[in-house]
C-alpha cells in the first residue's frame, strides 16, 4: 500500500482552445510535478473537472498519467459519485489502467444516512485491491461523514485514509484523534494544511501545487519534519494564493492562474466559466507577488 503522505496535487484537467482534452499538456504537468517533488497526483478529481469528462477521455487521462508518472510517483484516480454500482464501475476501471489508489467522494445530491455511506464504501472498497482515500466535503456533497462512520470504516481493509475538508478543524481533531496512526489525514483545503499538519495530519490532497509545486512541497516537507519556523514562513508566503483560490468555484481560478502563467490549462466546461473581470483583476495582482515563479511553464518539468 502506498504512503499517503506529503504534498498530493489535486491536477487540473488541461484542455485546447476547443476544450479537448490536452493531453501533452497533461503529461507536461505531471513532469513539472516530479520534478518539484511533489508526492503524487490526483486525476479526475473535483478540480480534475471529473463530471464534465467524457467516458472515454476518463480512461484515457488515467492510462496516460500513469504511464507519464512511470512509477516515479503514485497517480491516484477520483473515481467517486452519487451511484454505487458507478462507482465501482470506476474505481475497476482505474485499478485496470494501473492506478496506484483512488479518491472516492462521498455520494453529492443523494445524501444517504450514515449506514448508506458506511455501506457505500465498503462496497467500492471490496470490490478493488489498490487502497481508497474517503473525500469528506460537505460543502460540495451536502452530507458530512462522521467520525465515528471514518472509524468503522477504518476497519476496511483498502481504506486508507480521508481528504479531510468538512470545514471543521474540531471534527478533523475528532478524527486524529480517534482513529489509528495507519489512517491518513490529508487536508483537503489548501489553506487548513499546516493547522492539520500541527495537529497530526499527513499532509494535503492539494489545489494551488498545479501553480507552486515547489514551494507548497517545501513548506509540507518543512511541517513534516518538524520545523515549523521555517513551515510558517512559506505558509504566510502562500497564503494569498490560498485566498485567490478560492475567488470562485474550483477549479476556475487555478486554471486561469496557470494560463496567466504559461502553463498547460485552457478553459473550464459548462456549467462553470471563466472568472468574473473583477477577480481576474484581483488575481492578476496577487500573482504579481510570486514574480520569481512566475517563469514555472517556461522550460520547467520539459523532457
Amino acid at each position: 500500500m502506498i504512503n499517503f503522505k506529503g504534498c498530493m496535487t489535486a491536477l487540473i484537467t488541461p484542455f485546447d482552445r476547443k476544450l479537448e482534452v490536452d493531453y501533452e499538456g497533461l503529461r507536461k504537468l505531471i513532469r513539472l510535478q516530479i520534478s518539484n517533488k511533489a508526492s503524487g497526483v490526483v486525476v479526475l478529481g473535483t478540480t480534475g473537472e471529473s463530471p464534465t469528462i467524457r467516458e472515454p477521455e476518463r480512461k484515457r487521462i488515467v492510462t496516460e498519467a500513469v504511464d507519464e508518472a512511470g512509477g516515479r510517483i503514485p497517480v491516484i484516480v477520483g473515481t467517486g459519485t452519487n451511484s454505487t454500482e458507478k462507482t465501482i464501475e470506476y474505481t475497476r476501471e482505474a485499478e485496470a489502467c494501473g492506478a496506484d489508489g483512488v479518491l472516492v467522494v462521498s455520494p453529492y445530491y443523494s445524501r444517504p444516512s450514515q449506514e448508506g455511506l458506511y455501506r457505500h464504501f465498503s462496497a467500492v472498497a471490496a470490490s478493488v485491491r489498490v487502497p481508497m482515500i474517503i473525500y469528506n466535503i460537505q460543502g460540495r456533497t451536502g452530507i458530512n461523514i462522521e467520525t465515528q462512520t471514518l472509524l468503522r470504516l477504518s476497519r476496511l481493509k483498502g481504506v486508507a485514509g480521508v481528504k479531510e475538508a468538512s470545514g471543521s478543524i474540531s471534527q478533523a481533531m475528532d478524527v486524529m484523534n480517534a482513529l489509528p496512526d495507519s489512517f491518513a489525514m490529508m487536508s483537503g483545503d489548501d489553506e487548513m494544511t499546516l493547522p492539520l499538519i500541527a495537529l497530526g495530519g499527513d499532509g494535503v490532497i492539494c489545489t494551488i501545487s498545479n501553480l507552486l509545486p515547489g514551494l507548497m512541497s517545501e513548506m509540507v516537507g518543512a511541517a513534516l519534519d518538524g520545523d515549523m519556523e521555517r513551515a510558517r514562513v512559506l505558509h504566510y508566503k502562500l497564503m494569498p494564493l490560498f485566498r485567490a483560490a478560492k475567488l470562485e468555484t474550483n477549479p476556475v481560478p487555478i486554471k486561469a492562474a496557470m494560463e496567466l502563467a504559461g502553463l498547460p490549462s485552457g478553459g473550464v466546461r459548462l456549467p462553470l466559466c471563466g472568472l468574473a473581470p473583477q477577480n481576474m483583476e484581483i488575481l492578476r495582482e496577487t500573482l504579481s507577488r510570486y514574480k520569481e515563479l512566475t517563469g514555472l511553464g517556461k522550460g520547467k518539468g520539459g523532457r
